[in-house]
């Protein structure tokens, strides 16, 4: 675990907090919202517009790079971040997830998780050792530790089960990592719905010792009572001197109601997947700009949004542009919502550092609850 200061707390309002990451590639504000780029792309976009967004970290995906184009292969190449020209922090998650979703014929043991590729069917088995190896020749800046994301539904026991596998693997992945200048390993918390077990796996990610903490078992069909249920303890329950990090959250009240519990950093292929998909994420809410009443409407998405999309084109040509199938209405859409996840974020950073959160978080739903304007 590295020496060098690493997460500064500027502010908090109520349990919202301000903060800054320090990486030598670059510092993170947060609270921060991370693009996915999986396979060393965030899609339909270029390295320099992700970055004109206001995005100071990509996350990339292990599971996705160790399987194509291999992890030896990027590392040959100059490392991820030459690879797929963007010089600033990239977080690479652990592949666990994947592992539990997308793999085929998976075996959990002790040791790790044996599968066969989704892609190819080919063999293969991802260890905590093996995910810290993968990581160390990605390059990735922010590493996480491997852990077994716990499957919702899950009754006590096996939640317990899960969460005590995924410690014990934290504690490998602690030993694998060693101390690496410049790079950071984050350890995750398990625990599924019940609080006790988010104590536990709390206290046993602390004894072992990370540079930051994951709250993991979220997003994964819960639903978002129950989510915020579990955010109203498990932030607390974390250092106040590392940065918090929720992952694969999510909507954008997801993200608001998380951080007014003390959440700092976020992940999500939803800005993204919902472009490509003809959605688009306003303060008014979502619009499909496949519904017909777009057709003939000369506005922009948002006329305060100052994105590209909202810049120069109308619902009309981004209507057209999505029935046509034209690869520029995945451009368009995915800039703006990704231009809309950043300024939320900016938003939220203003109101921690004003005192004014709570306003903020009010008008937020304020405006939300209006919908979208009327058709001309």
């Amino acid at each position: 675990m590295s020496t060098a200061p690493f997460f500064k707390l500027s502010k908090t309002d109520g349990k919202a907090r301000l903060g800054l990451i320090s990486t030598p590639r670059g510092e993170i504000r947060t609270p921060a919202f991370m693009p996915v780029g999986t396979a060393a792309t965030v899609k339909a976009m270029l390295p320099g517009q992700v970055r004109e967004t206001g995005a100071d970290i990509l996350l990339g995906n292990t599971y996705h790079l160790m399987l194509r184009p291999g992890a030896e292969r990027v590392a040959a190449l100059g490392g991820l971040h030459q690879f797929m020209n963007w010089d600033r922090p990239i977080l690479t998650d652990s592949g666990g997830f994947q592992v539990m979703s997308l793999a085929k014929l998976r075996k959990l043991t002790e040791q790790g998780v044996r599968f066969k590729s989704h892609i190819d069917g080919s063999d293969w088995l991802l260890t905590p050792e093996s995910s810290m190896e993968i990581q160390r020749l990605l390059g990735s800046d922010i590493v996480m530790a491997f852990d077994e994301c716990t499957p919702f539904p899950a009754d006590e026991g096996v939640a317990r089960a899960s969460m005590e596998l995924s410690m014990r693997w934290a504690e490998r992945s602690r030993s694998a990592f060693g101390t690496r200048e410049g790079h950071f390993l984050f350890g995750i918390q398990q625990g599924s719905i019940y609080p006790d077990l988010r104590a536990q796996s709390a206290d046993a990610l602390r004894e072992i010792g990370f540079d930051g903490y994951a709250i993991g078992g979220l997003a994964v069909g819960e639903g978002q009572e129950l989510m915020f249920g579990v955010l109203d303890h498990a932030p607390d329950m974390l250092p106040e001197d590392r940065p918090r990090y929720l992952m694969g959250v999510g909507k954008p009240d997801d993200l608001v109601g998380a951080v007014a519990r003390g959440v700092d950093m976020f992940d999500c292929v939803l800005p993204t997947r919902s472009g490509r998909n003809g959605q688009a994420f306003t303060r008014r809410g979502v619009i499909n700009i496949k519904n017909a009443r777009h057709a003939d409407d000369p506005r922009p998405l948002d006329p305060d949004c100052a994105c590209p999309a909202c810049s120069h084109y109308s619902r009309a040509y981004l209507h057209h542009v999505f029935k046509a199938q034209e690869i520029i209405s995945s451009m368009l859409m995915t800039w703006h919502n990704l231009h809309y996840y950043q300024e939320l974020m900016s938003g939220m950073r203003s109101a921690i550092q004003n005192g004014e959160f709570a306003a903020f978080e009010h008008d937020f739903h304020a405006l939300r609850a209006q919908g979208d304007l009327p058709s001309l």
